[in-house]
């Protein structure tokens, strides 16, 4: 595990900090490219409706591996583009590879959003990584702070579990039935896939002209059903922890039939729906 250091973190957030400063952490460094690879058709769609000036100064919250960062930082050339995440294994992977392909004016710190001390800047990103706060009201009005007048706040949110067959599927094969989607309220993927939850939420925080627009695209999840059930059964692991040698035949088989029937000449591929989120701070 990458070396931990001392951050405040609010009280709200520790389970999440716990989870992605640790085994969940590891995984997404292990597996970053493929977790990008998985929702890459929403990657330029969503810094295209940033509106990255050259100058920018940018902050990317929950940034992971750091994707959206240096091709945020690549756009503000002049500016500057800083990531945060709770996960040091992310963050360190997210500088090796902003080091590797020579993006000099990204950065990146080990960080909770919602309570860490920023600079005042232009524009605040987060592609999937603003649902997990444990306390949205407070995050986003933290943020909010950080923006200069007039600056922008642009997400990318998934729309609910209906338009998103992949997230109930598979936790339902592997289950046995006994999970679904995740939940809408608390810290999830769902907590901010209900429009007027989220305009709500972002206007008690202090934005204005909130929008959302509805995006769909197929997720990837692999080259073939082989390689979709090894990732998928790695991410859901918790799910098959505790099933008997039995029970996890028939659930590692029931998967493996879900992913070869949504294998296409270009991998295994899930419809997905998400929302681009923006609004601006006044």
């Amino acid at each position: 595990m990458a070396e931990q250091s001392e951050i405040a973190i609010a009280p709200s957030n520790t389970a999440q900090s716990r989870a992605w400063d640790g085994d969940q952490g590891e995984f997404w460094a292990e597996r970053a490219e493929r977790f990008d690879e998985g929702v890459a058709a929403y990657h330029e769609r969503f810094l295209d409706a940033a509106e990255i000036s050259p100058a920018a100064q940018v902050l990317d919250v929950g940034c992971g591996s750091g994707k959206v960062t240096r091709d945020a930082a690549r756009r503000a050339a002049a500016g500057w583009a800083h990531g945060v995440d709770l996960s040091a294994p992310l963050v360190d992977l997210a500088r090796v590879l902003a080091q590797r392909e020579g993006v000099a004016n990204a950065s990146f710190e080990r960080a909770d959003a919602q309570v860490h001390p920023f600079p005042t800047v232009d524009l605040v990103l987060s592609r999937h990584g603003a649902m997990f706060f444990g306390a949205p009201r407070d995050a986003f009005t933290h943020l909010g702070r950080a923006l200069a007048p007039g600056g922008g706040l642009a997400l990318l949110t998934w729309q609910p579990a209906e338009h998103n067959p992949w997230m109930g599927g598979f936790r339902s094969v592997l289950s046995g039935g006994r999970e679904g989607a995740p939940p809408v309220d608390g810290p999830g993927p769902l907590s901010m896939s209900e429009p007027a939850v989220v305009r709500a939420l972002l206007e008690s925080a202090g934005f204005e002209r909130v929008r959302l627009d509805g995006l769909r695209e197929r997720m990837y999840f692999g080259r073939d059903a082989a390689d979709a059930f090894r990732f998928v059964t790695g991410q859901f692991s918790g799910l098959l922890a505790g099933l008997e040698a039995a029970q996890r035949e028939r659930a590692e088989a029931r998967l493996l039939a879900l992913l070869t029937e949504h294998e296409s000449e270009r991998g295994v591929l899930f419809e997905s729906a998400a929302w681009l989120v923006r609004a601006r701070r006044p």
